[in-house]
């Protein structure tokens, strides 16, 4: 039995429909050697009941197994048996097994559908305050308010490297530098704008939220600009009126909601989606519903917060551990986010009104005249004190979200395995770290994602990479995988480019320039190869493309380099974001490995006659590379193009037509070497 000839997935290639509603037909395919006779069974992983596949065909390379399943309103989990006169083995999502393997098996939940243009959608993160300074009028200001202990101060020089105590620090980018930018993202090839939180919060890191009822002027505009910043020496924010004018002023807010409004207006015309951050497992001490720095108790025609009085309105949306006699007001006796008093954890079990209010604030920014496309739920999993509470939440927000637009997107942040929240009625799919993020990190560069800890011989090692990958992929439903949001880097990492110094380090123990050293620039390229060819929605990371470099936050937060950028690089995205646009390979795709080995990571993209090749090999010497294409279906007079090339030296995106002898592709790899082939035309 040739075994890496046998394949079978929930692609619209073998499972059609791929997202079945109750009462349709599916009609699910195996795929096998052509020269081999086999029985091949279908199996119910909830009886271990075998139905037999009959064969229905067969081409070139392989002959195909095909069963029709009746789709009710419970998930359908299955695997195949599959056997010859030799004897018999098993295959699931994960590939060849010798048993049952529960985590890997083939599902199908009904009814859940992720949304079309967000399968393979190149995304673009912006982290606001370092993207583009728009306007100076709603900086914020030197010694406007205290934050955490210290005065905020604004940094007047945009190339100026973050300090390890970044958050109260402010670079001036705005929305209004944003819209100023469109024409470059769109440009870029970017689909959909994923902003770290948007909302009235009193650091640059905005997951400390004050109100998710409005945008922060400072990002917007602040029509009336009135009250004083605080004296030198000032330790709190009790004569802090200029801050409160500008974020509790209904004039300013409603303008700033208003000016937000138009920006999604400008970006979906010109084919952007927009998606916001949701940071509902806390908010923070300036939020009104706890008002700890009594900010809306000043600016007066707000509910009294929970720090304040025990008759607040908002008193249960907190968990405070002391409510006898004296603890009001001023109560600091309330449960933090890791115990941090500035991120004071939401109770939502004890608040129906708090869970109404956060579903409130979902379809607020879904609706009209906002309208934006979809939310990033931040430590989405960590919501309630009970994962029966999360869960059941997640099952009303959803609903919500999908009833204001089915088209909406869902993507939350989630560490480890995320299958039980990816069954159609609660998230459409996940931040990728371990089906993404980790294992290109460690394949490329031998490092994990924050740069804390190496491991060299990861690195190269395409078996390991796939053994990862596989299993990672395994628990993502392929709607969900489609979307899965895929990067690179990200806010709360090391910057990639920076990890391709093989370095461990942070901005404390290394400084800010060993962030900038030894990086390689092509194996920068090979990640991006990787990026816009993996499956999933393919997210940049503000400033990647222009070479930025940074340890793990805060150093990953530096400003955008404008005027600075490495030219070469952006173009180098440009092109792999076309070939990634004008690909329904790459977008919706099956994913056929072919060669996973030490300096060789080898896979094809296929969808219908669409057949694409991607070769990333990490070796220092020169070798010549026997590609068995006809694993993706390519024949001998299959047209084979190379549309991009990378290497050591230098790229190139001229197209070179290729010859298949005998099922193969033979090429020439050199160092730091990742190449893209189709067949036929884009």
């Amino acid at each position: 039995m040739i075994t890496e000839a046998l394949f079978s997935d929930t692609s619209e290639n073998y499972c059609s429909p791929s997202e079945p509603v109750p009462g349709e037909t599916v009609r699910i395919t195996f795929r096998a050697a052509r020269d081999d006779e086999l029985r091949v069974d279908l199996i119910n992983a909830d009886d271990d009941e075998a139905v037999p596949m009959f064969e229905t065909g067969a081409d070139r390379y392989f002959r195909y197994y095909e069963i029709l399943v009746d789709v009710g309103m419970q998930p359908l989990a299955w695997y195949f048996r599959v056997s010859d006169e030799s004897g018999t083995l098993f295959y699931d999502r994960a590939g060849v097994a010798e048993k049952k393997r529960e985590q890997c098996l083939f599902r199908l939940y009904p009814g859940f559908r992720t949304p079309g243009w967000a399968k393979g959608a190149i995304m673009y993160q912006i982290y606001v305050d370092r993207f583009c300074r728009g306007s100076r009028d709603n900086n914020v200001l030197d010694d406007e308010y205290i934050y955490i202990g210290l005065p905020v101060r604004y940094i007047e020089d945009w190339n100026e490297y973050p300090s390890t105590f970044d958050v109260g620090y402010f670079y001036g980018g705005d929305l209004v530098g944003v819209r100023e930018k469109l024409s470059y993202l769109k440009e870029l090839g970017v689909e959909v704008i994923y902003f770290n939180p948007l909302f009235v919060s009193p650091s640059n890191h905005k997951y400390d939220t004050q109100d998710y009822e409005h945008i922060d002027p400072h990002l917007t505009v602040i029509p009336k600009d009135e009250g004083d910043v605080l004296p030198h020496g000032a330790v709190s924010n009790q004569n802090a009126t200029r801050y409160i004018c500008r974020t509790t002023n209904r004039e300013n807010l409603e303008a700033s909601d208003r000016f937000f409004a138009d920006f999604v207006r400008e970006a979906h015309s010109m084919g952007i989606r927009v998606l916001l951050d949701g940071v509902f497992n806390h908010c923070g001490s300036f939020n009104k519903w706890m008002d700890r720095e009594k900010l809306y108790q000043q600016a007066g025609g707000y509910a009294p917060g929970a720090y304040i009085s025990p008759d607040s309105p908002y008193r249960y949306y907190f968990d405070f551990s002391e409510t006898g006699p004296g603890a009001w007001p001023d109560n600091r006796h309330y449960d933090g986010w890791w115990d941090n008093d500035t991120l004071p954890k939401l109770n939502y079990e004890e608040s129906t009104r708090l869970q109404n209010s956060i579903l409130g604030v979902a379809r607020k920014w879904l609706l009209p005249p906002y309208s934006v496309d979809g939310w990033r739920l931040d430590v989405a999993a960590d919501l309630g004190h009970s994962e029966a509470f999360n869960h059941s939440f997640w099952r009303r927000f959803r609903q919500v979200v999908k009833d204001v637009n089915e088209d909406a997107l869902i993507v939350a942040e989630h560490y480890g395995d995320p299958s039980a929240w990816l069954n159609g009625r609660e998230w459409d799919s996940v931040m990728n770290y371990d089906a993404f993020m980790e294992p290109v990190s460690w394949f490329l560069t031998g490092l994990e994602k924050h740069s804390d800890r190496s491991d060299m011989s990861l690195k190269g090692d395409g078996r390991r990479f796939w053994d990862a990958m596989r299993f990672a992929m395994a628990r993502l439903p392929f709607p969900a995988l489609l979307t899965a949001m895929n990067q690179l880097s990200n806010h709360d990492h090391s910057r990639f480019l920076t990890r391709t110094n093989g370095m461990e380090g942070r901005l404390a123990s290394r400084g800010s320039r060993a962030a900038e050293e030894g990086v390689s620039i092509p194996v920068m390229r090979q990640a991006v190869v990787m990026l816009m060819t993996w499956p999933g929605a393919p997210a940049i990371y503000y400033g990647d493309e222009a070479g930025l470099c940074g340890w793990t936050d805060p150093d990953s937060r530096r400003a955008f380099p404008w005027g600075r950028e490495n030219l070469e690089l952006q173009d180098f995205h440009r092109y792999m974001c076309l070939i990634h646009r004008r690909s329904g390979a790459l977008r919706r795709g099956s994913l056929i490995p072919l060669m996973m080995e030490q300096d060789l990571v080898c896979y094809g993209r296929v969808l219908g006659k669409e057949k694409v090749l991607v070769v990333i090999y990490t070796g220092a010497e020169d070798r010549i590379i026997d590609v068995p294409v006809w694993l993706l279906g390519i024949q001998e007079y299959d047209s084979v193009r190379r549309i991009m090339l990378s290497s050591e030296e230098n790229y190139n995106v001229g197209w070179l037509e290729y010859g298949v002898q005998g099922g193969v592709l033979s090429i020439r790899a050199t160092q730091n070497y990742a190449a893209v082939f189709r067949t036929g035309t884009l």
